[in-house]
C-alpha cells in the first residue's frame, strides 16, 4: 500500500486530504511544516504532497530532502510563475487549491504509477549450469523492463519479448519463468531459426513411428516436454506457416497432435515468444499469421538496444570484463581511458553480446595491465569527438587529469566534470576553447550527457 506524506499547515485542509486519500487505500502521515516533515524521513515515503507556503521553509525545500520520493506541490497562489518555479526546483507536478478531488486522485495515481515503473529491481536468474546472475542496468528503460517482469511473471499469460539480437531476450524469459508459479516445472528453450524448416514441426510437436521417411521411432515434441512449465520460442518470426497453425491450436485449445497421429493430447504450457522482427509487418506481407500475433501479444516487453543505454554501457563492461578476466586468469586488467571512451561512443549493432565478445578479445590480446582500443577490435568509432589538428588543449587537459587508480576516468567524465565546474564563470566560447572543441561540439556533448546550458555566464566581481 503506497505511503504518502501530507505537509500542510492548515489543519482542516490536511485532515480532509488525509481522509480522501485513506478512502482510496493510501497510508497517510501528516506534518504541519517542512521541519516536521524532515523529522518523519520524507525519503522513505512513496509521495510527498506539500503546500508551497508553510511556516518557516517553503514546500519546495522538501524536494531535496525527500529524494528519491517525488514531491507534489499544492498552492493557492495558482499563478503560472509559482508553478513553473516549483517545477524548475524539481517538483514532480503541482495542483491549485481549492483542488478537484477527482483530479487530485488521478494526479497522485499517475505519479505513483510512473514512480513504480522507474524503480524496478533487477531479477536474480539461475542459468542452465545452476549459477546465479543478475540483469545489469540502471537506466529508466531497463527499470521499466524489471517492473514489467515482476508484474507479468505471476500472471501466467503469454508474453512477447521484442528487441534486437544480443539484448538479452532469453535472460528475460528465464526471469519470467523463475518468478512464476511454474518455476519448479521445466523451461524449454527453442531457437526457431536454428532448426531446419523440414524438422521444426517434428521437433515442436513430436511424431509417430513411420510418420515420414526416417521416423524409425515415436518422438515426444518440445511442446509436450514443457507440459506444466514454460516454452520459450526465440526468433518466432522464423516459424513456418504450417507450424504457426499448429502453435495457434496449442494457444487456443491447449491441444497438440503429433505428426502422423489422429489423437490429440492436452498440454498446459505457458508460452513466451521473442523476436527481433516486426510481426505485425510480417502479418501484412503474409509471412506471419495475424491471429497468432494477437494470441502472442497479450503482454509485451520491449528490450532497449545498448546504444540507447549510454549510462549503462561502462557498468556492463566492467562486470563482463571481470568475468572474462577470471575465465582467462588475467586478474588486474583494466580498460584504458581511450578504450572506455570507445565503448561509450560505439553504436553496438550486436548489443550486449557484441560488447561481451569485444571484452573477451581485449582480455586475450592485452599485453600489459591495460586494455587499449586496438585490443577490443571495434574498428572505427565514428561518434568519437574530433580534436582539431594542431590543438593540444584536450591532450594537455587529459595529461593533467588524475592518474593511478583514476586512470579509468574517461574523457566524457572529465568533460562533464570540467563543464559543471566552470560553466558559471565561463561563456560557451571560453568553455569550448579550453576544451579544444568547437561550440557545436560542446552543444552536442551537452545534449548527449544531459548537461543544461546556462543562459548567461555569471562573471566574478
Amino acid at each position: 500500500m503506497p505511503r504518502i506524506l501530507i505537509v500542510e499547515d492548515e489543519a482542516i485542509i490536511r485532515s480532509a486530504l488525509k481522509r480522501l486519500l485513506e478512502r482510496h487505500n493510501y497510508t497517510v502521515s501528516e506534518a504541519a511544516s517542512a521541519e516536521e516533515a524532515r523529522a518523519l524521513t520524507p525519503s522513505e515515503f512513496d509521495l510527498v504532497i506539500s503546500d508551497l507556503r508553510l511556516p518557516g521553509d517553503p514546500g519546495t525545500a522538501l524536494i531535496e530532502a525527500a529524494a528519491p520520493a517525488p514531491v507534489l506541490i499544492m498552492t493557492s497562489y495558482a499563478s503560472m510563475r509559482s508553478a513553473v518555479d516549483a517545477l524548475k526546483q524539481g517538483a514532480v507536478d503541482y495542483v491549485a487549491k481549492p483542488f478537484d478531488h477527482t483530479e487530485l486522485l488521478e494526479t497522485v495515481e499517475r505519479i505513483l504509477h510512473k514512480q513504480s515503473m522507474q524503480q524496478g529491481t533487477p531479477p536474480d536468474i539461475t542459468d542452465e549450469g545452476g549459477g546465479r546472475q543478475t540483469m545489469i542496468g540502471d537506466c529508466t528503460a531497463m527499470q521499466q523492463v524489471y517492473t514489467r517482469i515482476r508484474k507479468t511473471a505471476p500472471a501466467d499469460v503469454t508474453v512477447l519479448i521484442q528487441g534486437e539480437s544480443g539484448t538479452g531476450k532469453e535472460l528475460v524469459a528465464r526471469a519470467i519463468h523463475q518468478q512464476s508459479k511454474r518455476a519448479k516445472a521445466p523451461l524449454i528453450c527453442v531457437n526457431c531459426a536454428a532448426i531446419p524448416e523440414t524438422l521444426i514441426e517434428s521437433e515442436l510437436f513430436g511424431h509417430e513411428k513411420g510418420a515420414f521417411t526416417g521416423a524409425s521411432a515415436a518422438r515426444t515434441g518440445l511442446v509436450e516436454a514443457a507440459d506444466g512449465g514454460t516454452l520459450f520460442l526465440d526468433e518466432i518470426g522464423e516459424l513456418p506457416l504450417d507450424a504457426q497453425a499448429r502453435l495457434l491450436r496449442v494457444l487456443q485449445e491447449g491441444e497438440i497432435r503429433k505428426i502422423g497421429s489422429v489423437e490429440t493430447r492436452h498440454v498446459d504450457v505457458r508460452l513466451i515468444a521473442a523476436t527481433h522482427r516486426d510481426l505485425r509487418a510480417l502479418s501484412k506481407s503474409g509471412e506471419f499469421r495475424l491471429d497468432l500475433y494477437y494470441r502472442l501479444n497479450v503482454m509485451q516487453i520491449e528490450l532497449p538496444p545498448l546504444r540507447d543505454r549510454e549510462e549503462d554501457v561502462l557498468k556492463i563492461a566492467d562486470i563482463l570484463l571481470d568475468k572474462a578476466c577470471k575465465r582467462h586468469d588475467r586478474q588486474g586488467l583494466r580498460l584504458s581511458r581511450a578504450s572506455r571512451q570507445d565503448l561509450r561512443d560505439y553504436p553496438w549493432p550486436g548489443n550486449v553480446r557484441e560488447l561481451e565478445n569485444a571484452l573477451e578479445r581485449g582480455v586475450i590480446l592485452a599485453e600489459g595491465h591495460l586494455i587499449h582500443p586496438d585490443d577490443l577490435g571495434l574498428g572505427p568509432v565514428t561518434n568519437r569527438p574530433h580534436t582539431p589538428a594542431g590543438n593540444s588543449t584536450v591532450l594537455a587537459n587529459e595529461a593533467s587529469a588524475p592518474t593511478g587508480d583514476d586512470d579509468d576516468l574517461s574523457l566524457e567524465d572529465y568533460f562533464q566534470h570540467f563543464v559543471l565546474e566552470h560553466q558559471d564563470q565561463m561563456s560557451e566560447t571560453e568553455l569550448a576553447q579550453k576544451l579544444g572543441i568547437s561550440r557545436k561540439n560542446l552543444w552536442e556533448r551537452r545534449q548527449r550527457l544531459g548537461i543544461p546550458r546556462k543562459k548567461t555566464a555569471r562573471r566574478p566581481g
